[in-house]
């Protein structure tokens, strides 16, 4: 399905973009942040690095996208992290930094026994957000072969629980990732106001969790985002920007529906502290298909590390069909 716009350069440059502004403040606490808080791309801080620079959630989105270009092929997903890990490929510099423990122990046990089925974690303790940070291009897949092929719910669920497992392997970090996709395609086909798509497509998710039989102690673990007008007027000091999946997609819920555009969306999420890059890019990937890449400041833009072999990519995948 073609749009007026490529979906794939709104969002990819989204998380870009989100991931890139959290770098330079990652673990800062929201105490801090309230003193000095961030309000366009800085430079160095945490990393070291020059602005632009973003991290493994942009790492590991690149390298998922990169693969998409030959279809769905979660091996050559996995095969495309243990570059990023060994190698440096997609990264700014070619250089490895801020890798979370899960996914890095799930690349490395897939470097050694290249099984797919066994190398993510799924524990309890295992659902950090590394999984949710990268998804967005397999929503986009999913969504496209939905709208091009009609392939089902369950067939494009099971895509995103398949690529989330590569690393986080337990249900609740499933949900998050399925949750996303329904944001995503509700956003792409629905009308309304972001906060009025964002909620039929939690509603959505939610649906379909529960007709599959999804544990209801599991999706307890959503409540605060099935009622956003409710969850919009909490207050700030009551949202947890911490690693763990579910504070994280409650945080970029949160950002997203507590803002008008994209700039002010992903300067709010940043200024959540703690868990920065990851918080503005899961928000800034939806901000981006909603807002559009137009709505992205150019300023902010003309920062990004490698834009032009970014865009590139998304430009690529765009204009050609997208294969099996």
């Amino acid at each position: 399905m073609k749009y007026d716009r490529n979906i794939w350069m709104d969002g990819i440059m989204g998380v870009i973009v989100g991931d890139a502004l959290g770098v330079p403040v990652e673990f800062l606490g929201r105490n801090e942040l309230s003193n000095h808080p961030v309000t366009t791309m800085r430079g160095y801080g945490t990393y070291h690095l020059p602005e632009g620079s973003w991290s493994d959630d942009s790492s590991m989105t690149l390298a998922t996208l990169d693969s998409l270009k030959d279809g769905f092929h979660p091996e050559d997903i996995m095969e495309k992290f243990v570059c990023w890990i060994k190698s440096g490929e997609y990264t700014p510099f070619g250089k490895v930094f801020d890798v979370g423990n899960t996914c890095y122990d799930a690349i490395i046990r897939y470097s050694i026994s290249k099984n797919i089925n066994t190398c993510g974690r799924s524990g309890e303790h295992d659902n950090g957000n590394g999984s949710l940070m990268r998804i967005l291009p397999i929503c986009l897949y999913a969504y496209e072969k939905q709208h091009t092929e009609g392939i089902t719910d369950e067939a494009a669920i099971s895509m995103i629980h398949t690529v989330s497992a590569l690393t986080h392997n337990h249900i609740r970090s499933k949900i998050a990732c399925g949750l996303y996709y329904f944001m995503v395609r509700s956003i792409l086909d629905r009308t309304g106001n972001l906060p009025e798509r964002l909620q039929h497509g939690i509603t959505d998710g939610i649906n379909y969790y529960e007709e599959s039989g999804v544990s209801k102690k599991e999706l307890a673990q959503y409540s605060r985002i099935t009622d956003l007008k409710a969850f919009k007027e909490i207050p700030a000091d009551q949202i947890n920007s911490s690693g763990y999946v579910v504070a994280t997609s409650e945080a970029a819920v949160w950002s997203l529906i507590n803002t008008n555009s994209f700039a002010k969306c992903v300067l709010k999420a940043v200024n959540l502290g703690y868990d920065t890059d990851t918080v503005a890019a899961v928000a800034g990937g939806l901000a981006g298909l909603y807002y559009g890449y137009a709505n992205i400041p150019e300023e902010w833009l003309d920062k990004i590390q490698k834009r032009n072999w970014i865009e590139q990519m998304c430009k690529r995948i765009d204009q050609e069909p997208l294969s099996p």
